[in-house]
């Protein structure tokens, strides 16, 4: 076994590593087109999915924060292709992955059956709607639950199908492996055999469990730069810390991870373990500025979030209006190497205009944060053909903001957004 060593990087440091490491050292290109988006697609190895979409849709955001504006649509044309070099699957939760990875994921899949679709499970009970679904999908190809539904016509309901039922049966077969995502309309997804949708090297292919955890470990470590244990852990949502700590142990031992201790990471009382990544670099600064949001892997683990900027982040979304703190869909705002602080926005298009209906400092936040955060909600407003801003009354940073804004109108606070039902994920 190789020595663990001795270095320790600042808390500070620590910081820079993480960022650099999902591409907050380097500027935004002068145009971004397919090849940016790749690039910066494959640092993350996942980008993961969310049904709220008040300002912009979840996915499209780490994007805008690493590469500033650019075309949806050409990330739609990479995401929802015909054979897409991406694909959805239970990654880090419901997000994409390349699709060369899918064999990654095949341990997933079995753990997704053999809870889901043992005896006596909804599963098993409901064969017959399954084996329907799955026919309808080898004969007519994607498909949404919605166009099933309407094919139907005046079929009656009840007996052994119904529309929770069809939903219901894509979605256990995509957690099995089984189906895939051929695409979404709006939102809502197109349902095909992963035949259909994926090549056909992806299918040929399954990497045992323990050669997908090292893997999956391997591109954890890569894309944070420097983690504990169990920020690798949760970037794939891995349960098994066991596995997790064996695929660090061999990493090190072949020089791709080195030991280290990072200044005020501490378990127990006692230093935690981390691990730097062999490729990780420590920029002497980070002169980033962003909108992250929540869902973005700087920020998507909270313990994380806390231990590498001293940032405590809830999201409020099923808070109801009155008891919120911060806001229905606050987004960290980052500023150099720092989260400074926080602003809820939304896109009233309707009205051509971006909402800031919230903004908070973080108690260390550095003079001329109010400057570079009014430059990014103006790009921000640009990226969403929004013509406007308003700035609300509601949060200390208000003031600050608006005054680098004075192009901008004011509002009262106006938080009524509803609680969401449900978030997006399986049915199960």
């Amino acid at each position: 076994m190789k020595s663990s060593g001795s270095r320790t990087l600042s808390a500070a440091e620590a910081r820079r590593v993480a960022l650099a490491a999902q591409g907050f050292a380097r500027p935004h290109p002068a145009a971004t087109g397919t090849r940016q988006l790749n690039d910066a697609l494959r640092r993350m190895a996942t980008l993961q999915i969310d049904s709220v979409n008040v300002f912009a849709r979840s996915h499209y955001m780490p994007l805008f924060s690493r590469l500033g504006e650019y075309d949806t649509a050409t990330l739609d044309a990479l995401l929802f292709a015909r054979r897409p070099p991406w694909v959805e699957y239970w990654a880090h939760v419901a997000a994409f992955i390349r699709s060369a990875d899918w064999p990654l994921f095949a341990f997933r899949m079995d753990d997704m059956r053999a809870k889901y679709g043992a005896d006596d499970t909804w599963f098993a009970r409901h064969r017959e709607t399954v084996d329907w679904v799955r026919a309808e999908l080898a004969e007519r190809g994607p498909l949404r639950p919605a166009e099933i539904e309407r094919d139907l016509g005046d079929r009656p309901r009840g007996g052994w199908w119904g529309w929770d039922d069809v939903k219901r049966a894509m979605e256990y077969l995509w957690m099995f492996g089984e189906v895939a995502i051929a695409g979404r309309r709006g939102f809502e997804r197109r349902y095909a055999l992963a035949r259909d949708v994926l090549p056909a090297d992806a299918l040929a292919v399954r990497v045992p469990r323990d050669e997908a955890v090292r893997e999956l470990v391997r591109r954890a470590a890569r894309a944070y730069g420097v983690a504990t244990a169990s920020d690798v852990a949760d970037y794939w949502r891995i349960r098994d810390r066991r596995a997790v700590t064996a695929a660090l142990e061999d990493l090190t031992d072949a020089g791709e991870l080195t030991r280290v201790t990072v200044e005020g990471w501490t378990s127990a009382g006692r230093p935690a373990p981390a691990w730097l990544h062999r490729d990780a670099i420590v920029p002497r600064r980070i002169d980033a500025a962003a909108l992250l949001t929540p869902f973005d892997p700087v920020v998507w683990f909270r313990d994380r979030a806390e231990r590498l900027f001293s940032f405590e982040y809830r999201i409020e979304i099923y808070t109801p209006g009155p008891q919120r703190r911060y806001g229905y869909y606050s987004l960290p705002l980052l500023v150099g190497d720092r989260i400074v602080g926080r602003a809820d926005l939304k896109a009233d298009r309707a009205a051509g205009t971006l909402l800031v209906q919230s903004a908070w400092w973080e108690p260390d936040a550095p003079a001329g944060a109010a400057e570079r955060v009014a430059a990014e909600l103006r790009r921000a407003a640009r990226w969403q053909g929004l013509e406007r801003i308003s700035v609300s009354r509601w949060g200390d940073a208000v003031d600050g903001i608006a005054a680098e804004l004075p192009e901008a109108a004011r509002h009262d606070r106006a938080d009524v957004e509803p609680v969401p039902l449900a978030p997006d994920e399986p049915t199960a």
